[in-house]
């Protein structure tokens, strides 16, 4: 798994996880359970949607 994701695309995938959990927690609703997977993608820095679009938000070294 190489990293395709950015700084700024794991910060947005993190804020967007938060934003999902917090509104399952209020709601209490299975569905925060979705934030799993912004989180995790923004952890790992890898997308497997980008893959086949070849997408890359990485800088270039």
């Amino acid at each position: 798994m190489k990293c395709n994701v950015g700084k700024t695309d794991k910060i947005i995938r993190w804020t967007i996880g938060i934003v999902i959990a917090a509104l399952g927690l209020y709601y209490q609703s299975w569905w925060g359970l979705l934030a799993i997977i912004p989180i995790a993608t923004a952890i790992f820095g890898f997308c497997s949607l980008y893959v086949p679009f070849k997408i890359n938000t990485c800088k270039k070294d």
